[in-house]
């Protein structure tokens, strides 16, 4: 009895269009997926993919499955992407992003261009600027890293680090800053190191041109650029463990706070940055489009894990050291929450803000018309008192929500921790 199978049609269909599928009844194409979104130029799907959701799109020059099965889950891919094995969730990987064997790259990921993994790398919740490259055995969940000016000069993660994102007490308040966005986004930073078999318990921020040691584990904020940092070894003991006494509240708060505002400039550089450079692509209202909704999941969950924290800190759990000031500050963070959460929902009209925006935008634009499409392209040539103007205004954004942040909660003496 001849059965088809149940992709048939949308196989045969892709095959016509031009798509290279050397083993085309290995394929399972979800009936869900539409096949207007893949593209029929130099695409090749390798025996044992799996293709699912209605937002799945797939660019031209994209190859899936070489070395291991693909499973991808309405994901964007950009012009270029390879990815090698693995499953892919809910996350956008812009042009040329490369994934070894084994990646699981969960919901709410960005992988700006050129940027990549070698095999066995976890991530959920991740923002990867341009060219930043992580090596193997790696889970760098939660977390947004920059630097690095090209494909040869890269902020680099060693294999085997591990991002620490959930704490003994059940959080995950723990988003950490490798770099930042208003620098960042500019690609004329010096990269980061972060050395293997080492690892980060976030929250925590690193300025740019760090180097950190080989083996090193990370506890502490590193803001400050081209440092050398051994991480520090602690002496064994055993001592009393009391859950939630949350010692550094007030700076695991600004953390996450500084993390949310970085993201809202990020969220304004797209709008009135990257937006301009998506017309030119294959899919770019459909690629644009799935940026912004990556950087809503990103926000959301951030925020949520922020109120599952304030949550925690009713006054009456255990004090630490700080006595009756930290109970104030727990006290104030778990009524006040809600104003937290409602000054990163509404927009931010702010006069200053505005006026820093103008004055970078109405020079980049001058630049931008008639110029190349290429987005990186046009970014790194842009003259340093352009990029700077830029900078300005990306930190002003990131200044003033820092600072609504601190008003309504004085007690915690965030930034100041």
């Amino acid at each position: 009895m001849d059965v088809k199978p149940r992709c048939y049609d949308k196989v045969v269909q892709l095959i016509e269009k031009g798509v290279n599928i050397p083993n085309p009844l290995t394929l399972d194409i979800g009936d869900e997926v539409n096949p207007d979104y893949i593209s029929g130029k130099d695409v090749t799907l390798y025996p044992g993919c799996r293709i699912y959701g209605e937002k799945t799109v797939v660019s031209g020059g994209v190859k899936i499955g070489h070395e291991a099965p693909v499973t991808i889950e309405n994901c964007q891919l950009g012009y270029g992407v390879e990815l090698k094995g693995g499953y892919f969730n809910h996350s956008i990987l812009l042009e040329k992003v490369s994934m070894g064997s084994g990646a699981q790259v969960r919901e709410g990921c960005i992988l700006e261009e050129e940027a990549n993994g070698a095999h066995c790398v976890g991530l959920k919740q991740t923002i990867l600027f341009p060219f930043v490259t992580l090596g193997s055995l790696i889970n760098f969940c939660d977390c947004l890293m920059a630097g690095g000016t090209s494909r040869k000069d890269h902020s680099e993660v060693g294999s085997s680090y591990i991002h620490f994102n959930y704490t003994p007490d059940g959080d995950k308040t723990t988003a950490s800053l490798i770099g930042d966005v208003p620098r960042g986004v500019m690609l004329n930073k010096p990269p980061i190191f972060l050395g293997g078999q080492g690892g980060i318990v976030g929250p925590v921020c690193i300025g740019y041109g760090n180097v950190v040691v080989a083996g090193s584990v990370l506890r502490n904020d590193y803001p400050e650029d081209n440092k050398l940092i051994v991480g520090k070894v602690h002496t064994p003991k055993i001592v009393n463990f009391t859950p939630r006494t949350y010692l550094n509240l007030g700076r695991i708060v600004a953390n996450n706070i500084l993390y949310l505002s970085n993201l809202m400039a990020l969220e304004a550089w797209y709008q009135n940055v990257r937006s301009l450079f998506f017309d030119a692509q294959e899919f770019g209202h459909l690629l644009y489009k799935g940026l912004l909704d990556k950087l809503m999941l990103a926000k959301k969950e951030r925020i949520k894990r922020l109120q599952v924290l304030a949550e925690k800190t009713r006054p009456d759990l255990p004090r630490g050291r700080n006595g009756m000031r930290e109970a104030d500050g727990k006290k104030e963070f778990n009524e006040k929450f809600f104003e937290i959460e409602k000054i990163f929902k509404d927009p931010c009209n702010d006069d200053e803000i505005e006026r820093y925006g103008d004055d970078f935008l109405s020079l980049f634009d001058k630049i931008k018309r008639g110029s190349e499409t290429n987005y990186v392209a046009v970014i790194q040539n842009l003259p340093t008192h352009i990029s700077e103007k830029g900078t300005l205004w990306l930190q002003k954004i990131v200044d003033i929500y820092c600072r609504k942040a601190q008003i309504i909660l004085p007690a915690l003496n965030m930034f100041n921790a």
